[in-house]
């Protein structure tokens, strides 16, 4: 290993770290690095870095980018190192402080999510999240080791990167932007989505370079005169100007179904102001003032997040207004402190400790304790549990005293009651909103002032999973679901016994599971409780009992089912596929959600009773694959032959209506000498819409049909469907 390089990154390191460490933290973390380079030293990481400057990397980004003092700067280097080192803990922590060791501890309890193998992710992730409970610094290495991953994931090998980037983008990303690290959440989904969707991206990539001269005249236009004004009034404040990040800039495309030239938001203009604590949200408000009198806002696009700050501790004023030109520009309004916090997020609430705006933070800390803590066993359960815990934004309601409930968009007012006590929520039967009665299913609004109405009669029921948001209400319905079963099932079994003790009938283990195999039951618990219900007849338990025995193969009740055939292996694509680790014995198949074709970007799923199913990597299933079950995605791409096959594939065509219009793009299919499979159109109100399903040799050919349907007067969209 070259010592320059390493002497080159402890010396950056040291200046990253600047006035956060002291003469005696120098000597701690030379101490650390030393340790590293003893423990690591000819290792290397899977992206092929060497462990020890992958060590620095962590620190320096941990340092820098996080603001964390020495403590997690000493952490960071070791944490590759922990689990193979010579020396005790006593040694450890005699050299490095008890508080290193304990984070460290931690780290090596959730190392194991390093291995993309594990098929348990949901329960890797689970021990993730338990590492907030003893030091959240856990969580804020773990964030910087996988942006640092990312940083290099070119460097990986091919196999490893779409589940490693499906896996950060589902699970890291939402991980940073709930603890506040808007840059490094930005940051880790554009690395994801470049592998994930690498033609989208280097097309807003490609669009963003040609557009930054004419982006940069726009926010000096635009900052001159606010500049001026903020000025005469005795503000003292900076302004800085940041475009949008390429997944932004994505996410709006899709949502919307907009090109990039229709993304009127690309960039954001932010006004920084130094205020005195006392002063902070005033001066916010009359920075706001000075805005809106330069520039027309767009009142729908407010956003006041001062005063109700996000769960993450996020405070800031958000408006859109039109800037020069009749450009809308998005204008975000802070104090430093503010600006510190969300730049830096979790590290700076240690700074402002004490200081307005840590709550929230602690109420997002302690629900995914309380989701941790669920009795919810099911590794996708828990996984959608957590999922929407990350990605969805707030609604703040009031209690009748006035008291502020925060809970996740889209919650109801059952999720209301369960969150503010179990028997409040099992007993609900229905609220008042604002003075008006609702049902338990109204969805809540911000603002709403609520109130719950209850019933001694109320119990639990099933159908209230199908609505429910929140994990807390989840859990609790099925605990007294399940509790209810139990009760019923035993009923049912003592009404079973007393009537089998009447027909003189022994009851047994034998005879009980005859009788759950007849009905199809998976356990004894639901055959019970269905007796209970009233759903199965004692007189027809009675005929099958009282039957006399017969032979093995007349016990089974029902005719035999066929085994259901298997579907035909697409064999005459074998020529054109390339699969890498390729699973002995397992034949593929192009998936018909969302029928790839030749040239599209494709990754193979190995299936459980399929082979090998092809799918795009647009696929609406792709992200749900790769991130529940990552070591089931093997690498695929096509090859050039000579043999010519076709591809199923649709396309939806929406338009004004017009006269000749179908016969148009029938005359387009025919010129490229392509089969129409089926074309189901409709024409109401004036508006055309129709499905094309056609056979087309690659997708060069079919998205020059969609260029070529696209330019067909009144044609509005034309887009690829996932069947």
């Amino acid at each position: 290993m070259d010592s320059k390089v390493i002497r080159s990154g402890y010396r950056a390191l040291l200046k990253a770290a600047g006035n956060n460490i002291g003469q005696e933290d120098i000597s701690r973390i030379r101490a650390a690095l030393d340790l590293a380079i003893k423990t690591c030293e000819g290792n290397e990481i899977f992206t092929g870095e060497s462990q020890v400057l992958h060590a620095l990397s962590v620190a320096r980004i941990v340092a820098v980018e996080m603001g964390l003092g020495p403590t997690s700067v000493i952490t960071a280097l070791l944490h590759d190192s922990y689990d193979k080192l010579d020396l005790s803990s006593r040694e450890l922590e005699n050299q490095f402080g008890k508080k290193v060791i304990e984070i460290l501890k931690g780290f090596s309890r959730v190392s194991s999510m390093e291995s993309m193998q594990s098929s348990f992710q949901a329960e890797n992730f689970r021990k993730l999240l338990l590492s907030l409970a003893d030091d959240v610094r856990v969580i804020l290495i773990k964030l910087v080791e996988r942006l640092e991953y990312m940083r290099n994931i070119d460097k990986a090998p091919v196999k490893e990167r779409m589940p490693l980037a499906s896996e950060t983008y589902f699970l890291y990303a939402p991980l940073a932007h709930r603890l506040g690290f808007y840059n490094i959440k930005s940051e880790l989904e554009d690395l994801a989505v470049k592998i994930l969707e690498p033609e989208q991206y280097d097309y807003v990539a490609g669009r963003l370079k040609q557009t930054t001269a004419s982006r940069n005249r726009l926010i000096k236009e635009f900052s001159l005169p606010l500049q001026e004004k903020l000025e005469k009034q005795g503000f003292r404040f900076t302004i800085k100007s940041r475009t949008k990040s390429i997944h932004s800039i994505m996410l709006k495309m899709k949502k919307q179904g907009v090109d990039f030239d229709e993304v009127y938001d690309l960039f954001a203009v932010r006004l920084i102001l130094r205020s005195d604590p006392e002063n902070e949200k005033s001066d916010c408000w009359r920075a706001y003032s000075v805005v809106t009198d330069l520039y027309q806002p767009n009142p729908s696009r407010m956003r006041d997040w001062i005063s109700v700050p996000k769960s993450n501790g996020y405070e800031s004023l958000h408006t859109t207004v039109i800037g020069p030109r009749g450009k809308w520009v998005e204008v975000q309004i802070r104090s430093e402190r503010m600006d510190e916090i969300a730049e830096k997020g979790l590290a700076a609430h240690f700074k402002y400790k004490g200081i307005k705006g840590e709550g929230g933070l602690d109420t997002w800390l302690s629900k995914m304790r309380e989701i941790l803590e669920s009795p919810e066993k099911e590794d996708s359960a828990f996984f959608d549990q957590i999922r929407s815990g990350l990605y969805t934004d707030e609604v703040f309601v009031f209690t009748p005293k006035g008291d502020l409930r925060q809970l996740p968009a889209g919650a109801t007012l059952l999720d209301f009651a369960f969150d503010i006590h179990t028997a409040v929520g099992s007993s609900c039967v229905g609220g008042k909103i604002n003075g008006k009665n609702v049902t338990i299913r109204h969805v809540l609004q911000n603002g709403d002032h609520v109130d719950i109405i209850r019933s001694k009669s109320q119990k639990p029921k099933q159908d209230w999973l199908s609505f429910v948001v929140t994990s807390k209400a989840k859990s609790k319905i099925r605990l007294a679901l399940n509790a209810e079963k139990t009760r019923a099932a035993a009923e049912g079994k003592e009404i079973l016994m007393r009537r089998m003790k009447n027909w003189k009938i022994n009851y047994n283990d034998t005879v009980i599971q005859k009788l759950i195999s007849h009905y199809n039951f998976r356990t004894a618990q639901d055959f019970y409780y269905q007796i209970e219900q009233g759903k199965i007849e004692l007189l027809e338990i009675k005929d099958i009992l009282q039957k006399e025995e017969a032979p093995e193969t007349e016990i089974s009740a029902g005719p035999v089912q066929e085994k259901e055939t298997r579907e035909a292996i697409d064999i005459q694509y074998s020529d054109y596929l390339i699969i890498e680790d390729k699973i002995e014995g397992l034949d593929y198949k192009l998936a018909k959600c969302c029928n790839p074709v030749f040239g599209d970007a494709v990754f193979g799923f190995v299936t459980i009773s399929e082979g090998i199913k092809i799918h795009r990597k647009g696929c609406p299933n792709a992200n749900n694959m790769m991130t529940r079950y990552p070591y089931r995605v093997v690498a695929a791409r096509w090859t050039k032959t000579k043999s010519i096959t076709s591809f199923i594939t649709s396309i939806k065509i929406t338009g004004v209506e017009n006269t000749g219009i179908v016969n148009q793009i029938s005359d387009i299919i025919s010129k490229y000498s392509v089969a129409i499979r089926s074309f189901n159109y409709n024409t109401e109100y004036g508006m055309f819409e129709g499905t094309l399903k056609i056979l087309v040799p690659n997708n060069d050919v079919l998205y020059s049909i969609m260029k070529k349907i696209q330019a067909v007067k009144g044609i509005l969209k034309v887009v690829r469907q996932n069947d």
